[in-house]
């Protein structure tokens, strides 16, 4: 897949999450937000599928399998009384997703210097750090204030 389709399939998922954010937000067109989120999700998942510098389909698959199975037992297990305890413990897998995809940037090797290679230091600790709060916060939460 050329870099021009990828990334206007990359944008046609983020207008898909937008919109799933937006159907989200009332009880009546919650169904229609949560197709948003998954069509926006194949779309991504797809386009980076597809590109060509995508070589290691294994750990494409071992990244997405057990995010899917563990959404799935969790969402089958939970009760709607307790959604937002689900909410809060996904939130937390995303905000771990971040701190992991900061690292991977850390340690990949960048040809950056300058202000470039310290803009993109800061970017990826203003990530890493912006994932890690909700993980750590709810943590807190969860030792501190169980019944």
């Amino acid at each position: 897949m050329s870099e021009s389709i990828s990334t206007v399939a990359y944008i046609a998922a983020s207008a898909l999450f937008i919109l799933s954010l937006g159907g989200l937000s009332k009880q009546e067109t919650s169904q229609r937000g949560n197709l948003f989120g998954i069509l926006g999700m194949v779309v991504a998942f797809v386009a980076t599928a597809l590109r060509s510098d995508v070589t290691g389909y294994g750990v494409l698959g071992a990244a997405i399998v057990p995010g899917a199975v563990i959404g799935a037992i969790l969402a089958a297990r939970v009760a709607m009384t307790e959604m937002p305890e689900l909410v809060a413990v996904l939130h937390s897998f995303v905000g771990m997703a971040a701190v992991l995809v900061g690292v991977g940037n850390y340690l990949s090797p960048q040809s950056l210097s300058g202000v470039e290679a310290t803009i993109h230091e800061i970017e990826i600790l203003w990530e890493s750090s912006l994932g890690q709060s909700p993980s750590r916060g709810r943590s807190w939460l969860l030792v501190n204030c169980a019944d």
